[in-house]
Formats: C-alpha cells, structure tokens, sequence
C-alpha cells in the first residue's frame, strides 16, 4: 500500500484550493473512493473503461478516457459493472465503461440445454454472462480451453470475438440485494461468508449431480 501514500498527500493539499486551470487539474490524481451504482452518462465529468480482469480489482492505478491519472480506492466486492458511477473524494464522478475485449460466447438451444450449459459452466466457479439476441439465449465468458470443451461437449456452438464482457452478479453480492446492503456494513466478513456459501453451494450440486 506504500504506493499509494504520495497519491493521497497530493490530493490532500490540493482539493481544498480552488481556481486550478484544467491543465493543472489533470496533473492531480482524482482518488475513487466510493461506488454509486448505475448513473447516467450526464451524471458524470469522466469515463472509465477498463477489461474485466480490471474491473475485479478495488486498488487499481489508471488513466481515465480523456487522461486523467486516477487512483481507486474501493473496498473489494462485486465487479465493476459497466455504466456504474465512482465517486471521487473531491465529489467528481466518473462512469465506468466494460471495454471490448477477446470472449467466447457459446450457443445451445434454448429451455432445458441452456440452462444445463449454465449449470455446469458455474460449476467451474468462473464469471459468466448470460443474455439473448435474435439468434437464442447464449452464454459468455473468458476464453478458457476448459471451459470451451466443457461447452462443445454440452452441445454448443462457440463463437470466439471480440466484445464487451459484463458478468452477472453472484447471488450474495447483486447490486440492490439485501447481501449488497449488508456488505457496506463489514466488507470481510459479508464477502467470506458469501464466497465460501457459494463454492458450498457448488460443491453440493456437484455431489448430488454424481449420485
């Protein structure tokens, strides 16, 4: 965390003047310190955009769209959804983006086949996003060998491309759930017990699958 200090002795002396010229803004690292849930792109001075393996991380150094040094400050939980708001200490906001990124999306039949495709692909405990076009429902994900023969062998065609990857959230951390409330009360604990409920949760589908 060492290298994160500087940041907030900068920010700390230079907020509280006013006047700055927008050169001098962009030279100060804007400090994210509070998530705010989907916004508006009017609601916000600034975007975002970031991949997935970014969007997981509550640390992180970056660089805005238009340039500007940030730094986030968040306590670790769900991903980072596309369209959500950070707010930062000096009361600014900035919207962040899913970038478009290397994905496989695999297709199945819709009803029984799908759902079983989605069943066992979370299984492997890994970030999906589900969703529908005019071709049928689908499943995304990273590109992962595993993952694609797990898919092939369940029947599905895999299209690999590029494009923006937004997971669904876990059931123990959805943005406006009960378990969403609770976790700003004590980040450790909430998330512990969520994620070990959700690999036992797993795991328990996975034995009785077998019998």
């Amino acid at each position: 965390w060492n290298i994160f200090r500087p940041w907030q002795k900068t920010l700390s002396t230079a907020y509280p003047r006013h006047g700055r010229t927008e050169r001098e803004r962009t030279l100060v690292m804007l400090k994210l310190i509070e998530r705010l849930g989907t916004i508006e792109e009017s609601a916000a001075s600034d975007t975002l955009t970031l991949p997935f393996e970014l969007r997981i991380r509550g640390r992180l150094k970056a660089q805005s769209d238009s340039g500007r040094e940030l730094g986030l400050f968040l306590d670790r939980g769900p991903v980072l959804r596309s369209g959500e708001g950070l707010k930062a200490e000096s009361g600014e906001v900035v919207r962040v983006c899913a970038a478009v990124e290397p994905v496989v999306t695999a297709r199945v039949s819709t009803g029984l086949p799908l759902a079983r495709l989605a069943y066992h692909l979370g299984n492997r405990h890994v970030q999906l996003a589900l969703g529908e076009d005019e071709k049928g429902g689908w499943v995304r994900f990273p590109p992962d060998h595993v993952l694609e023969e797990l898919a092939e062998l369940l029947g599905a065609e895999l299209e690999h491309h590029n494009a923006t990857f937004d997971p669904e959230p876990g059931a123990y951390n959805q943005v406006g759930g009960g378990h969403s409330h609770s976790h700003g009360h004590g980040h450790s604990h909430d998330h512990s017990h969520g994620h070990d409920h959700a690999h036992d949760h797993d795991h328990t589908h996975e034995h009785h699958h077998a019998h």
